[in-house]
């Protein structure tokens, strides 16, 4: 699935994990960086060249946590929401094929993957 993800993204100069940063922050909210590794399952070292990737090309951008100014979130840029939005329909295509091979097995295999997600 990644490498069909790789596929799509590539076009806008995306990594499957940068595209998976990008989705996760699609939801409005600002993330810490440590929420974002955990989510996306890179280390840290691996997610701060990421994020600074996506910050150099205006996709992203950080701000420091007006509750604790000690913490960084990140928030998705609006250049990175026309991209996210631009580009999901044809990541959710590669997933609905791909979970369509699979068949009535489906669920089960996304049931079975859900149990390996940490809980935030």
């Amino acid at each position: 699935m990644a490498r069909r993800v790789e596929a799509v993204v590539a076009a806008d100069g995306l990594t499957v994990d940068q595209w998976r940063v990008l989705d996760l922050l699609s939801g409005g909210a600002g993330l810490t960086m440590t929420g974002i590794a955990a989510a996306v399952g890179v280390p840290g070292p691996t997610l701060t060249k990421l994020v600074d990737r996506l910050v150099d090309t205006a996709r992203v951008y950080r701000l420091a946590d007006t509750r604790d100014r000690r913490r960084v979130l990140v928030f998705l840029s609006d250049d990175g929401r026309a991209v996210h939005t631009r580009l999901s329909p044809a990541v959710r295509d590669v997933e609905t094929e791909l979970l369509g091979a699979i068949g009535a097995h489906a669920p089960t295999l996304l049931e079975l993957l859900d149990l390996l997600t940490p809980d935030d």
